[in-house]
């Protein structure tokens, strides 16, 4: 069976040309070997008049070709000048073309940053674009409002979290990108011969090697390419002018969200861990601004994130090892909005449109149907005691809708309901709000599965774990298929919804390692570096996703459901509630403006009113409220059509009729640089460097979190104490005061405040009482004077002794063994006979080398060492280093006293 791979875009690099007539965009693939050019018309003053020949051009030709435009542009023969052919600008890829109320405008990606790489196939982040005008100034329209629109339309900050890729489609999970790949071609051949038939029209304009032999199938792979989900895609409206006149290397879809990706160092072996969020382009917008559900069943805040884990030493989606697990957060699926008119800092809930039959509920799962399969697994985080009904309106709305549409599902494929009020656990000091998470998470992930390419390993069969026997999902011949999808969801999405994604995620990442043979449980512990690499991953991911709905960073993070965050973190989440009030109060609405103008759910035109002087944009999100459909769906039958066949796989992955219309297959040499990620990757065919080659920006690595101490198992899967870490566990803070706190909290720190000292409040629960007991500040140091009891003493020496092994893995205030010293005896005695020299006379360092010694030792070699001369001061700050050591610390001055109430007045008050 011939292989399948996914087709690299053949247009990587561009350099944009300017005539007075014409802009001509010169495309390019990696390695500069194949070429198109496109001609943009600035004749006409709105239209735009795109031609693209459809030729594959060779450097040589390109180059003449220019040559040709610049001379035939030129007003007079053998001028040279501004008059011909004028290099514009050099770009990466297009954005999409964009008109207002004048002509059209042409985005172009400038500058771009590369943020993760999975199986070769690098992932950009955009770092700066560029916004051209089309027509020339000689045929240009002015209108008045036209700047403000552009500046609009420039709210959107592209450089801030859109991402791109050239070989890997972002906007399906890896579970269908690779599933894709491995169906046999038998599936779908009807598709592949009627690809092959178009490619062959076309070879001579696409030049493509398309090999007229059938009897050598092994030298043939089929290149797929893919239509993206564009649910997700936030250029897709920009390109939809061009989509069917220009080939399909110039269109280059991006989303917007989050990605990182960091290494877990396993014993040196790598492993990526990355973490990809997938924002829906669909009723987007800011927070008080988007809640609910549309009229087609898409939600405010809809998120799709997904955590990916592989072997890195193994760059191949063939031969390498990866996994997957997809997890949703989405606004409470129903016609529910929150005036903001009155200022208050929780507007009252309201519902503005009865929905009996659950209609709006049913277009969403419907959705998540098709591309998640069953079971749909809903977590609710909402309230469900209030003294005044606020939250809890949500659930009793939300609750009977899923019980109305499970009646007509079967009952394997039932929607799942789980109700908790995670605040109110919040509130309560005997429960663990973690603890519940977990078994949450236990019993989501047994029910879902999880994604991998390989089968299971045949230590898994001799060592079984009861737990791996119960995983649902599906098995396959190559592995395992994630069937299901959590959906968490609280009143925002943000703060208690992130927390509850990272327990699953936890959970799901250890069934993942297990499955990739990393560790001998499907179990992580807390205070781990593989989880707090995995921690600090997911804030950055929520911290993000809560600037952009928000208008601020989490309020409050897995630290504070712990009940472990310093004391500190309670101020950082009243300025992060004040700057989310601030932004929700006076910028939401002008961001509003930016994202439905980008989005192109808004288009200027002169018979409209304009953007600003609309009271409301409800009819641009709510299309289908003014007018009545014909084909109304059933309210039984609420499902799409086929969907209901192939559950629990999602009907997206199945190889049936309509999903194969959506896939392109042509036939290609293996050896062609369209499908080759080796060539790709590292560019054999030109001078590369390491910093080019491997430029990930990664978020965190293991390094950063492994001991800095010997003698410690540097094994990320150990539990540390947070001294035991090279990076701070006690929250977000700067190199600067990360160096600062250590210094404060060496030997002599305290031990930190119990669980029962630190209060938390909850996600919308700031009023809440907190407990002061005043147990911090009684707490005493472990620095004992010499007036004090010999007890006090010994407990010091004790603490002495254990600091000083961390490091060196044994006491050295001990004598050593008489074996030890026997060997070390030995050792030296080898030395001095390897380094025995006869010295004739005395030995001048300066006749020898002309350099003066920047130590303090005045003479130091391998022949003899002279010791530094020690004044009395620093002798006397010696000798009371080492009395403390021993317990017997002097008797603290005036200056001492103070320094140590400010100490304590700044940790503890």
């Amino acid at each position: 069976m011939p292989q399948c791979a996914a087709v690299i875009s053949g247009i990587q690099r561009m350099v944009l040309y300017e005539t007075r007539a014409r802009y001509f965009l010169v495309g390019s693939n990696q390695a500069q070997t194949k070429h198109r050019v496109l001609k943009i018309d600035r004749t006409e003053p709105k239209d735009l008049v795109i031609i693209d020949d459809k030729h594959v051009y060779s450097q040589q030709e390109v180059r003449e070709l220019l040559s040709r435009l610049d001379l035939g542009n030129r007003t007079k023969i053998g001028q040279k000048g501004s008059s011909g052919l004028s290099r514009a600008v050099t770009a990466c890829g297009i954005v999409g073309f964009v008109r207002f109320l004048e002509g059209y405008y042409i985005v172009l990606i400038t500058k771009r940053r590369k943020m993760a790489d999975i199986g070769g196939h690098s992932i950009y982040k955009i770092e700066d674009t560029t916004m051209i005008y089309i027509p020339n100034d000689s045929v240009r329209v002015t209108h008045p409002d036209e700047a403000r629109y552009v500046r609009i339309f420039q709210n959107v900050d592209l450089s801030s979290n859109f991402y791109f890729s050239y070989s890997y489609d972002l906007s399906h999970s890896l579970q269908y990108n690779l599933t894709l790949l491995q169906r046999p071609f038998e599936l779908w051949s009807s598709a592949a011969a009627s690809a092959e038939e178009e490619v062959h029209t076309h070879s001579k304009q696409d030049s493509f090697d398309i090999f007229e032999d059938e009897g050598l199938p092994t030298q043939v792979v089929y290149g797929l390419q893919n239509e993206p989900y564009y649910k997700y895609v936030w250029n897709g409206k920009l390109l939809e002018r061009v989509k069917d006149v220009v080939h399909h290397d110039w269109l280059m879809y991006i989303i917007h969200g989050f990605c990182g990706q960091s290494k877990l160092l396993i014993y040196g072996r790598p492993v990526h861990i990355t973490l990809i969020a997938r924002r829906s382009s669909r009723f987007a917008g800011t927070r008080f601004l988007k809640r609910g559900a549309n009229c087609e069943g898409d939600v405010a805040n809809e998120v799709e994130t997904e955590q990916i884990v592989h072997d890195a030493s193994v760059m191949s989606f063939t031969a390498g090892s990866y996994s997957s697990y997809v997890q949703v957060r989405g606004s409470v699926p129903l016609y529910w909005s929150q005036d903001i008119s009155t200022m208050m800092p929780k507007p009252p809930i309201r519902l503005d449109q009865a929905d009996p039959f659950a209609h709006v509920a049913a277009l969403h799962f419907d959705q998540m149907l098709q591309r998640f399969g069953s079971p749909i697994i809903i977590l609710n985080l909402v309230k469900k005691r209030e003294k005044r009904k606020h939250e809890k309106i949500l659930s009793e709305e939300l609750y009977p809708a899923v019980i109305n549409l499970n009646q007509f599902l079967p009952p394997d494929h039932c929607i799942d309901y789980i109700a908790w009020d995670m605040a109110r656990y919040t509130k309560s000091k005997l429960c663990n709000v973690l603890d519940r998470l977990s078994m949450i998470a236990e019993n989501v992930v047994k029910r879902t599965g999880f994604f991998i390419n390989r089968s299971d390993f045949y230590s898994h069969t001799l060592r079984p774990d009861d737990r791996w026997g119960d995983l649902g999902g599906k098995i396959t011949s190559s592995g395992r298929v994630q069937t299901g999808v959590l959906r968490t969801n609280c009143v925002d999405c943000l703060d208690r919804t992130n927390t509850a994604q990272f327990m699953v995620g936890k959970c799901a990442l250890a069934y993942q390692l297990y499955a990739l043979g990393m560790i001998d449980k499907p179990k992580l512990q807390f205070d781990t570096d593989c989880v707090r690499l995995f921690e600090e991953l997911y804030e950055d991911h929520g911290d993000t996703l809560s600037l952009q709905y928000g208008g601020s960073q989490l309020v409050h993070r897995v630290k504070t459901y712990r009940k472990i965050a310093p004391w500190t973190q309670h101020s950082k989440d009243i300025m992060q509630t004040l700057s989310r009030y601030y932004s929700n109060a006076f910028s939401d609405a002008d961001r509003q403006d930016a994202i439905n103008l980008f989005l192109q759910v808004y288009q200027p035109s002169e018979c409209k009113p304009h953007l600003w002087e609309l009271p409301t944009d409800f009819y641009l999100h709510q299309r289908s409220t003014m007018g009545l459909h014909q084909d109304r769906r059933s309210y039984t039958l609420w499902w799409s059509k086929g969907v209901l066949t192939y559950l629990p796989v999602p009907y997206d992955e199945v190889a049936c009729e309509d999903t194969m219309k959506k896939v392109d297959v042509k036939r290609v040499n293996r050896f062609d640089e369209s499908i080759d990620i080796y060539k790709e990757f590292f560019k054999p065919y030109e001078l590369t460097s390491f910093d080019d080659t491997f430029c990930i920006a990664m978020t965190n690595s293991a390094r950063e979190f492994m001991p800095k101490t010997v003698g410690v198992d540097p094994s990320p899967f150990t539990v540390r104490k947070p001294e035991e870490t090279g990076k701070s566990v006690l929250g977000n803070k700067t190199n600067k005061e990360e160096t600062l706190l250590q210094r404060k909290t060496a030997a002599s720190a305290p031990p930190p405040p119990s669980e029962e000292a630190i209060s938390s409040t909850s996600e919308d629960d700031s009023e809440e009482d907190r407990d002061d007991d005043g147990s911090v500040s009684q707490r005493s140091t472990p620095i004992k004077l010499l007036t004090e009891s010999g007890e006090s003493s010994r407990t010091q020496e004790e603490i002495q002794q254990q600091t000083v092994k961390e490091p060196y893995g044994l006491n050295l205030a001990e004598f050593p063994a008489a074996n030890d010293l026997h060997i070390y005896e030995r050792f030296a005695q080898l030395g001095e006979n390897q380094r025995e020299v006869e010295r004739t006379e005395q030995l001048d360092l300066a006749n020898i080398i002309s350099l003066e010694p920047v130590s303090r030792f005045p003479e130091d070699s391998a022949y003899a060492v002279a010791p530094p001369r020690v004044d009395a001061d620093g002798r006397g700050v010696f000798e009371s280093h080492v009395l403390t050591g021993r317990g017997q610390g002097r008797v603290l001055c005036r200056d001492d006293m103070l320094m140590y109430r400010e100490y304590v007045k700044n940790r503890y008050m």
